[in-house]
């Protein structure tokens, strides 16, 4: 009998596939407990609605993505800290603080968890990479000044 999963069971498949599975164990297991509904017409249009909302909303995701990396890629950020002699900062910039002023100055919201950048505890100028979606980044640059 085929049947769709509602939810991960462990040896038949993932949430959302159409798997087979014998006609005893999907009536007096899987459709009691709520893990499966059968594979009738309608469920697999809604199976397949489903598949076609999900890649629809992987591409305008891409697509949102690749149109932010473009617009801030080799950019520069300005960000101000307080130092002392020798050009070495009171604390260090952080991926939030960069997270911030990329929301502020180019309107694209980050995750500091998507900043990939080294310790600065210096005044000058570093790269740092922002990851906006899965295969998608950006190279950017922070200058860090009084």
């Amino acid at each position: 009998m085929k049947v769709i999963l509602k939810q991960d069971v462990k040896g038949l498949g993932k949430k959302g596939q159409l798997v087979s599975a014998s006609d005893g164990y999907a009536r007096n297991f899987l459709f009691p407990k709520g893990l499966a509904a059968e594979a009738n017409a309608q469920a697999m249009s809604e199976l397949k609605n489903k598949e076609d909302a999900e890649k629809y909303r992987i591409k305008t995701e891409t697509a949102a993505a690749q149109q932010a990396a473009k617009e801030i890629s080799g950019k520069t950020i300005r960000i101000n800290a307080r130092g002392g002699q020798n050009g070495k900062l009171f604390g260090s910039v952080t991926s939030k603080e960069i997270a911030e002023k990329l929301k502020a100055d180019f309107g694209v919201d980050v995750d500091k968890r998507k900043v990939v950048v080294d310790e600065i505890k210096q005044f000058g100028t570093y790269e740092f990479e922002v990851k906006l979606y899965q295969g998608i980044s950006a190279k950017l640059y922070v200058l860090v000044g009084e």
